[in-house]
């Protein structure tokens, strides 16, 4: 593992200060319909064992005034920034991960609150990943790595698509949204990062499913998974150079 601490300081840095926005890109997303397109609701409810009564779903307004918010929303992206700083380096790649970490952070405060991944937010990142991956290859002068990219949206999205296909009501269709733009950014960096991010969301979407289920945090018929992606994603992007150096 390569890390740089002064990139990591200055991300981490960066993070604090963008995270303070991320309430206010979850108050700017459009509020679902009253009957929204089913591939917007994530339908994690077997038909025949229907889940406890909840209560209703804030709206994306009320989650973003919510107390202590910002405080949080600032120290996870922080983190998060600071984590894929010290991965990557000084590198072209920096930009769109640090593009994503404070839309990770409202994508993933989004959907623990209400099991959405709002169309809405995930499908702009598609094209400013896209543009800023391009720029990366275009400034690296190496076509490999954009190529990489196009693979890693392909397999993730693909995959994520199969388990939908299957079984709808297993996954939501904003997890197969999601997993198409990490998969991107994985793919970028490189095989062992795509296939360690995609392995690690699902080993922690499961475990932490079953863990949090336990302690009646969330029903277990029901939880978020999103969040699992994208802490499966920083992992594959931390510790993706290392399992492909081992492997080597």
């Amino acid at each position: 593992m390569t890390w740089f601490l002064d990139t990591a300081v200055g991300c981490a840095l960066y993070g604090a200060l963008v995270g303070q926005l991320v309430p206010a890109i979850i108050a700017r997303v459009p509020e679902p319909g009253p009957d929204p397109d089913p591939t917007e609701v994530d339908e994690t409810v077997h038909a025949d064992h229907p889940p406890r009564r909840q209560e209703p779903k804030p709206t994306y307004v009320d989650l973003a005034r919510r107390r202590g918010l910002r405080a949080r929303t600032a120290v996870a992206t922080a983190l998060v920034a600071g984590l894929l700083g010290g991965a990557v380096g000084w590198t072209p790649a920096l930009g769109f991960l640090l593009y994503l970490a404070p839309v990770g952070v409202a994508l993933a405060v989004i959907d623990w609150h209400t099991r959405l991944l709002p169309t809405r937010l995930i499908a702009p990142s598609y094209l400013v990943v896209g543009v800023l991956v391009l720029a990366a290859g275009w400034a690296e002068g190496d076509r490999g790595p954009v190529a990489g990219a196009a693979l890693g949206w392909v397999l993730a999205g693909g995959t994520f698509f199969a388990l939908w296909f299957v079984y709808p009501r297993g996954m939501g269709y904003g997890d197969v949204r999601l997993s198409g733009l990490l998969g991107i950014a994985l793919g970028y960096l490189g095989w062992g990062s795509l296939l360690v991010g995609i392995y690690a969301g699902f080993a922690l979407g499961g475990v932490g499913g079953l863990l949090l289920s336990a302690l009646r945090v969330v029903d277990r018929k029901a939880y978020p998974f999103g969040p699992f992606m994208l802490v499966g994603a920083v992992l594959g992007v931390v510790l993706g150079p290392v399992v492909s150096r081992w492997y080597s």
